[in-house]
């Protein structure tokens, strides 16, 4: 897969000087930070309504993978536009591999204990 991931990012890195005219990367890179975003949580709730209405059904399967897909193609090109690499996201993943879901969720900076309830 990081072959796939590399390949791309390398695509992605080149449309970086590509004219907006010849490249839809390009232009999203043009339209800026804001525009990129607006893609990936367009993508993510794709994924969203296209995973709630699957079943066994291969259609709705790859219509869930599609939606996935272009969720990660727009993440990946965010990740290029902030100068980021998708093998910073494996490594990310990798150091989290054996750890409690929980632990690294209570080690992150803003979430080391759960918020507490006053009573009067």
């Amino acid at each position: 897969m990081s072959d796939v991931l590399a390949a791309l990012e390398a695509t992605l890195e080149a449309r970086k000087t590509a004219s907006a005219d010849s490249s839809y990367v390009a232009s999203l890179y043009a339209k800026g930070l804001n525009k990129i975003l607006e893609k990936v949580g367009e993508e993510a709730t794709e994924v969203i309504l296209a995973a709630k209405d699957c079943s066994a059904d291969d259609r709705q399967r790859d219509a869930v993978i599609g939606e996935v897909a272009d969720l990660w193609f727009h993440s990946m090109v965010m990740l290029s536009h902030l100068n980021l690499s998708h093998q910073d996201v494996l490594d990310k993943l990798g150091e989290r591999f054996n750890v409690s879901g929980l632990e690294e969720k209570a080690g992150r900076t803003g979430h080391n204990a759960p918020p507490s309830s006053t009573s009067n």
